[in-house]
């Protein structure tokens, strides 16, 4: 089915949301739990499925609620209509600080490869599948995981990233990656993982023992804060916050 016509606009810098702007009758698809306000017209269902293949039976609904499992996701996807007479509104927010990037699937070959907890929202016939990485290495030490996300159809999608997004252009180029700062690329490209140079180099270069390489021709995104570094960056403070509130109790106990 073609995907509905969705207007939209991106509000926020560093922690954004992306407000949609439904007709009558209109449809958008998301993450369970991204939705953060919405129009009184606009009423919301769980199902199991993207919603793409209007005649899909209850086994490939079982499949594609599957396949989402594998990538770490909700077994739902929630459904967004306006049931208004007249425009409604509903936003979404992103789950970690970072940006918002809206896709045009129809200018980008029909359809994009996205990492596993990317995809935030997008209209109703875009499909949800899973894609697995060919390279076997990649998977298993890319940080990734093999099972990443594949977006199709020909309306908008909105995926989401941490830190700043950077979209770069490669014709027939490879580019090498900090492995967790992939967001998302056009089928086009492909994906590996190679070690990120001599043993001495890996060991004490501080930049990981691997690195990924996209090769080929077609647009690839990069975030500069990817989620598990945001855990490292801020979990030793935690700790600390933690043995200072825990000092506090024990001097007031004392008392």
């Amino acid at each position: 089915m073609r995907s509905h016509d969705l207007d939209y606009r991106i509000i926020g810098d560093d922690i954004q949301l992306v407000e949609i702007e439904l007709d009558p009758m209109e449809t958008v698809i998301a993450e369970a739990g991204s939705m953060m306000y919405m129009d009184s017209g606009i009423a919301f269902e769980t199902k199991m499925g993207d919603g793409s293949d209007p005649n899909q039976g209850m086994m490939r609904k079982l499949l594609s609620a599957g396949t989402r499992i594998l990538t770490g996701e909700s077994l739902f996807v929630t459904h967004f209509t306006n049931r208004e007479g007249r425009k409604q509104k509903v936003a979404f927010a992103a789950p970690y600080p970072g940006k918002i990037v809206p896709l045009e699937l129809a200018h980008l070959g029909g359809s994009i490869i996205v990492q596993k907890d990317g995809f935030l929202c997008a209209a109703k016939g875009t499909r949800i599948n899973i894609t697995l990485n060919r390279r076997i290495g990649a998977g298993l030490v890319g940080g990734e995981g093999f099972i990443l996300q594949k977006l199709e159809g020909d309306g908008k999608a909105f995926m989401h990233a941490g830190g700043t997004v950077i979209e770069r252009r490669l014709n027939n180029e490879s580019l090498k990656i900090d492995t967790g700062c992939v967001v998302g690329y056009t089928p086009g490209i492909e994906f590996n993982i190679e070690a990120s140079g001599s043993l001495r180099s890996m060991v004490f270069g501080g930049e990981g023992i691997f690195l990924a390489t996209l090769k080929g021709t077609g647009t690839v995104w990069l975030q500069s804060m990817p989620i598990r570094k945001l855990i490292q960056a801020i979990s030793p403070y935690g700790k600390n916050v933690r043995k200072e509130s825990q000092s506090i109790l024990g001097n007031f106990l004392e008392r």
